[in-house]
């Protein structure tokens, strides 16, 4: 090999090494300080861009998490303020009960009547319990409602085979074909309640009087007359639309006895109804009141209102979300206010008597809300359950991706390590081979 000065070419490619197990060994100290094994694009581009998408996927699961769980949380609040709503209703069934038995006086109903107007209006703010500045059960947050809907009772214990051929009342018999017996000679009575007031209406006696004339006498204890028809009689199984203009039919899809209200919305609302079949000699006839009384609201008085559910966002893409509509649980909607202020009477046994069910279907609204509300909450537990396996999950992929072997690591930054310092040391060597030229030159 010549002897030059010029060009150490054993030195620089010594340096060139030396660059590069000093590269290396930056590398792999920054993979053991780090713990990954990408830590840049220039690592691994497509890993690197794997690797982010997961983690932004991961604090977006994380974050559905904590709106389940926020969500779980309001719920929680709007069924606490349901279920003291529906004690409340519970203690004023007794009441009303109570008041209804001929053993208290009308001096006795009054004093019932201040505990129940107390009551009622601690059933309003029961409505207005909130959350984050929420009012949760007062009707706002309710789901949409076009058009505006009928009170809708259906009776579906009759015999759709005789409600179809006959529409005569002393024709009428219960599902299993047998006659109630009524007679023509037997008196009806019947109430309902509508914005408070309660209104009834007798046949006595019934003689041939048609199914669909059962309110048409209907007067307020006071002997006025309605100015409109509040409530009418149908035999037929299309009930009616429901909050989103769509047909409902009964159950069965056979005609049943209904009872619907004449005017729509809250400002329409019946919300209470009894019948109660009286014989010639003045005895209860129990068996047509048990079913002629067996009816469900099929449809409830609801005044057409936009889509205002809350959404809770649970997911990482746009619209992936749970909604929940809370139902007004106000008095007025309960039937148990109208719309002037005034509360439901109880002062006379026939009216506490109808006021019995307007408590059944005020509590029925209850417990359906509260139904909907539990499953709600149950779904919102599934869903925390399986984002939190999700975002595990989703976690461990990313890791696979760009955690790094520390092991492995340590191993390569201590052979990078080694490497360099034995680079220099045959710098240094390469460095002297220059030197003995001037031996030649002395």
């Amino acid at each position: 090999m010549a002897m030059v000065v010029k060009n150490n070419i054993p030195a620089k490619n010594t340096l060139n090494q030396l660059g590069r197990n000093e590269k290396a060994m930056r590398k792999s100290l920054e993979k053991v300080s780090s713990g990954m094994k990408i830590n840049s694009a220039e690592d691994d581009a497509s890993g690197f861009a794997i690797a982010e998408k997961m983690v932004t996927q991961v604090r977006g699961l994380n974050q559905d998490i904590d709106n389940t769980q926020t969500g779980m949380s309001m719920l929680k609040v709007a069924e606490g303020g349901l279920q003291s709503t529906i004690d409340i209703l519970s203690t004023l069934k007794e009441k009303v009960i109570n008041a209804a038995n001929d053993s208290n006086s009308d001096a006795d109903r009054a004093i019932i009547q201040k505990e129940l107007d107390q009551a009622i209006d601690q059933l309003d703010e029961n409505a207005n319990v909130m959350y984050n500045g929420k009012t949760l059960l007062d009707g706002t947050h309710n789901n949409e409602v076009h058009p505006a809907t009928y009170t809708t009772l259906v009776n579906e214990s009759l015999d759709s085979g005789s409600l179809g051929t006959f529409s005569l009342i002393t024709s009428m018999c219960d599902a299993s074909g047998r006659s109630l017996e009524i007679f023509s000679d037997s008196r009806i009575e019947y109430s309902y309640v509508h914005q408070g007031k309660t209104y009834f209406s007798v046949l006595d006696p019934v003689g041939n009087e048609f199914v669909g004339s059962m309110f048409s006498h209907s007067k307020d204890d006071k002997g006025n007359q309605p100015a409109s028809s509040m409530m009418k009689t149908v035999l037929t199984d299309k009930l009616g639309k429901d909050r989103v203009g769509e047909d409902v039919y009964t159950i069965s899809r056979e005609k049943a006895l209904v009872f619907q209200a004449g005017t729509k919305g809250l400002e329409g609302q019946i919300s209470g109804l009894t019948i109660n079949v009286v014989n010639k000699d003045g005895s209860v006839n129990r068996t047509a009141n048990s079913v002629l009384n067996n009816f469900y609201e099929a449809i409830q008085a609801e005044d057409e209102s936009p889509d205002n559910a809350l959404v809770f966002q649970t997911g990482t893409k746009a619209n992936q979300a749970i909604k929940m509509g809370f139902s007004d649980m106000r008095t007025t909607a309960l039937g148990l206010r109208a719309t002037d202020g005034s509360t439901l009477s109880i002062s006379t046994q026939k009216m506490a008597n109808a006021a019995i069910s307007v408590l059944d279907l005020a509590l029925e609204k209850a417990l359906k809300l509260q139904t909907t509300i539990g499953s709600v909450e149950g779904r919102m537990e599934y869903t925390s359950a399986n984002l939190t396996t999700a975002s595990e999950n989703t976690q461990a992929t990313e890791s696979v991706i760009r955690d790094a072997d520390m092991a492995k690591e340590m191993t390569a930054y201590t052979k990078h390590n080694v490497l360099v310092q034995a680079s220099q040391s045959m710098l240094a060597q390469a460095n002297q081979n220059s030197s003995s030229v001037l031996s030649l030159l002395q």
